[in-house]
This record gives structure tokens, C-alpha cells and sequence, in this order.
């Protein structure tokens, strides 16, 4: 078995953000959440501790280096949790020492950078961005008020140290940005000056089900057009620097590594080799290899 990375989910009762293509609001997710009681110390079934340290073990056994903090919400709304992931993971015979953070970035502020930085051992923070403009970012991902100041948070981040990603969500917004800024090369140029040192473009994902996600984003996805752009631009000026496990080509591009991907539920398998992009250990301290399938439970 190999597994590129593992989600963590950080329990929380209801996400601040209402994004308008969430995959989390397409469905209906009913798993018992055992880890709270844990991080509170409400409860005396050290078998569920046992549980939940036991599979993060297995990931590292099998051969996993990678976390990712994220979930149904914003990892941020519960420090409680990542304080204790920090503690739990130094309980290891392994650690995790290449711990990430997917997020849109709201409520990090340097206060809060820094408890991530030491006390959660976090090295990269995923930035997950709809759009270039901040107002307009903050309307796709149903912040209300709550505006990320896209310039700013990048500094900041960067100020701790940490590795920097942008997830960029390829709407039809995001296509108009590319053309403000100059096309493909010059943004990544501009991205790139801010402290970008990876950058995703994610496709989004649509379901079967006709879910108002999914009717926002056919009519507001990047036209196949840009899409074609893009991955000509990066296929014929970047330098391939390998391939990941589940099959996607990273490129350096302008002094950034840039991947394209078009998979983000983990959907495609070339064969039937246990091969995953991610696991999920879930609130209820059990591993499942897909989000949307409780049949997919590994143990």
C-alpha cells in the first residue's frame, strides 16, 4: 500500500465560510465525532485515544510522510484540536514532520501563525482561493464580512517560515484574473513575488446529484478554453520535476512547482493496486480511503 498523504478531519460543529462549490455541502455526512471528548478530556475510553493513535501509526508504517489538516470547515476554528494533534503526533514512534493546513485563511493571524508554527508543527499552509480580488473571494467563499486580504496574509505567513501553497480554484472568476494580471506567466510571476512557492490549479468537483454546488459551478467554472492554456502553457515551459502517486506531473514553472489538478476526490484509479492520493482518519477515529463514501473504511 502506498499513500501520499493523510487528512486529518479537524471536528467542528459548522464552517464559518458558505463556499458556493464546497464539496462538503453536497452531501450529508453522519459520523459520530469520538475525537472532542478526547481533546476535552470528557471522557475515560482511552480505547478511542488507542483508536486514533493507532491509525495515524498505520498511515506512518505504510509508508506516509504527509498530513493535511482539513475537514468540513476551517481547521482554524478549533485550536483546541490542533494543539492536541501537535501533542498526539510527537507521541509517535514516527512523527509527522511534514504537516499541512488547507485553508482559505481566515482568522490567521500572526497570533495565530504562530501557535501552528510551534505548537502544531505545521510547515506549509495550503491557501485555497477562488479568486485573485479579494472582495470577490470572499463572495464566492461566503465569508460576509469576513474579507482575506490575500497580500497581507502571505506576508505574514512567510514572516514564519512556512511553505506556501495556493490551491487556486479554477472558476470563471479566477480566468478573469489571469487576464487583469497579463495571462498565465505573469501571474504566476506576481503570485510568485508574494512568496508562492507551489501553486495548484484545482478543477472543481462536480457530483451526480444536481446540487446547487453543482449548478454554481457549471455556470461559473474557467471555460475549457483556459483550461487547454493552462495545461499547454505548463506542459511546454515547465520542467517536469516527477510524478506523483496518484499520477499527477509536478512542473517547475517561473521558480514555482505547479500541479495541475483535476482529480481533487481522488475519483480516477488506473488500476486496482492500493495505491491512494489521500487517506482520511475521521471523527470518529476510523480510516477511509474516499469522503464522500463511508463504504470506502479501511479499519
Amino acid at each position: 500500500m502506498k499513500i501520499q498523504s493523510l487528512s486529518i478531519e479537524v471536528p467542528n460543529k459548522i464552517c464559518m465560510n458558505h463556499c458556493k462549490f464546497c464539496v462538503s455541502r453536497m452531501r450529508s455526512d453522519k459520523y459520530e465525532d469520538k475525537v472532542t471528548s478526547l481533546v476535552l478530556h470528557n471522557t475515560d475510553r482511552m480505547i478511542d485515544f488507542d483508536d486514533y493513535f493507532n491509525r495515524l501509526s498505520f498511515a506512518r508504517d505504510n509508508g506516509c510522510n504527509t498530513v493535511m489538516l482539513t475537514g468540513q470547515s476551517e481547521p482554524q476554528q478549533n485550536l483546541c484540536f490542533l494543539r492536541w494533534f501537535g501533542t498526539v503526533n510527537k507521541q509517535l514512534s514516527k512523527p509527522f514532520y511534514c504537516i499541512e493546513m488547507q485553508t482559505t485563511g481566515r482568522l490567521l493571524t500572526p497570533e495565530t501563525l504562530q501557535i501552528m508554527r510551534e505548537k502544531v508543527g505545521i510547515t506549509t499552509i495550503s491557501l485555497s482561493i477562488s479568486s485573485l480580488d479579494d472582495r470577490a473571494n470572499a463572495e464566492i467563499c461566503g465569508m460576509g464580512e469576513g474579507i482575506v486580504h490575500l497580500e497581507t496574509l502571505m506576508h505574514n505567513i512567510k514572516s514564519f517560515d512556512f511553505n506556501l501553497r495556493l490551491s487556486l480554484n479554477l472558476t470563471s472568476r479566477m480566468e478573469q484574473d489571469f487576464a487583469e494580471h497579463g495571462g498565465i506567466a505573469q501571474t504566476v510571476d506576481y503570485l510568485h513575488g508574494l512568496g508562492a512557492d507551489q501553486i495548484t490549479f484545482r478543477v472543481l468537483y462536480m457530483s451526480d446529484n444536481d446540487t446547487p454546488q453543482d449548478r454554481w459551478i457549471e455556470e461559473n467554472e474557467t471555460s475549457a478554453d483556459f483550461q487547454y492554456e493552462l495545461n499547454n502553457e505548463i506542459k511546454e515551459n515547465g520542467k517536469p520535476l516527477g510524478r506523483l502517486s496518484y499520477g499527477a506531473i509536478k512542473y517547475s514553472y517561473h521558480g514555482v512547482c505547479i500541479v495541475i489538478d483535476d482529480d481533487c476526490m481522488a475519483q480516477h484509479k488506473e488500476d486496482d493496486t492500493e495505491n491512494y492520493k489521500y487517506l482520511i482518519l475521521r471523527k470518529n477515529c476510523k480510516l477511509y480511503s474516499h469522503w464522500e463514501d463511508p463504504a470506502s473504511l479501511i479499519f
